[in-house]
C-alpha cells in the first residue's frame, strides 16, 4: 500500500492537545495557608494580649514596691525622731534644774558656781538645740491651748483677755511637735 503522501493527499496539522491534569485530591490547600495564618494571628493576639497582663503586674508591683520602700524610710526617720525625743524629755528637767539653781541665790561667794552652772547649762541647751529642740516663747504672746497649758488667770489692766502674762515653767518643741506644753499665766482681762 501505499503511504498518502504518495497518493498525493496532503497531511493535515496534528490538533495540539493539552495535557490532561487529574486531581490530586489537595484542592483545599490554597484555604491550608489562610486557616494557619488564622490560628497564628489568633496566637499572636493572645500573646500580646498576655504581654500586657504582665506588663500591667510589673508596673503595679514596682510601683508598690516603691511605695512600700518610701513609707519604710519615713517610719525609719520617725523612729529615730522618737527616740531621740524620749532622750531629750529625760533631759528637761535637768535643763530646768539648772534654770532654778541660776536663779536661786544671788549670794557673790556662788560667782564661781553660778560661772559653771551657767556653763554647763549652755552646752546641755546648745546639744538640744542641735537635736531640733525649741524653746516655746510664751510671754505677751496670746495663749495657745495647743502649746500652752494655763494654770491661773489673772486680772491685768495692761494686757488683753488671753495674753500669756507669766511662764512658770517653758514648754519645747522637737521637730515641730510639742514635746511639753508651756505652763502659763493669762490675762483674764479688766477687773470690774
Amino acid at each position: 500500500m501505499a503511504s498518502r503522501k504518495e497518493q498525493g493527499e496532503q497531511e493535515q496539522p496534528k490538533p495540539k492537545v493539552a495535557p490532561i491534569e487529574f486531581p490530586r485530591g489537595d484542592e483545599d490547600l490554597p484555604a491550608a495557608p489562610a486557616a494557619a495564618e488564622s490560628v497564628e494571628a489568633d496566637l499572636v493576639q493572645k500573646y500580646a494580649a498576655e504581654k500586657k497582663d504582665l506588663t500591667n503586674t510589673l508596673v503595679r508591683l514596682q510601683a508598690d514596691f516603691d511605695n512600700y520602700r518610701k513609707r519604710i524610710e519615713k517610719e525609719r526617720g520617725q523612729e529615730r525622731y522618737r527616740g531621740i525625743e524620749l532622750v531629750v524629755e529625760s533631759l528637761l528637767p535637768v535643763l530646768d534644774g539648772f534654770d532654778r539653781a541660776l536663779a536661786a541665790d544671788n549670794d557673790p561667794g556662788y560667782a564661781q558656781y553660778r560661772k559653771g552652772f551657767d556653763l554647763i547649762r549652755r552646752q546641755l541647751w546648745d546639744s538640744l538645740v542641735k537635736q531640733g529642740v525649741q524653746r516655746i516663747e510664751s510671754v505677751g504672746k496670746e495663749f495657745d491651748p495647743n502649746v500652752h497649758h494655763a494654770i491661773e488667770q489673772m486680772a491685768s489692766a495692761e494686757h488683753s483677755e488671753g495674753t500669756v502674762l507669766e511662764e512658770m515653767q517653758p514648754g519645747y518643741m522637737f521637730h515641730g511637735r510639742v514635746l511639753r506644753p508651756a505652763m502659763v499665766r493669762v490675762s483674764a482681762g479688766r477687773s470690774n
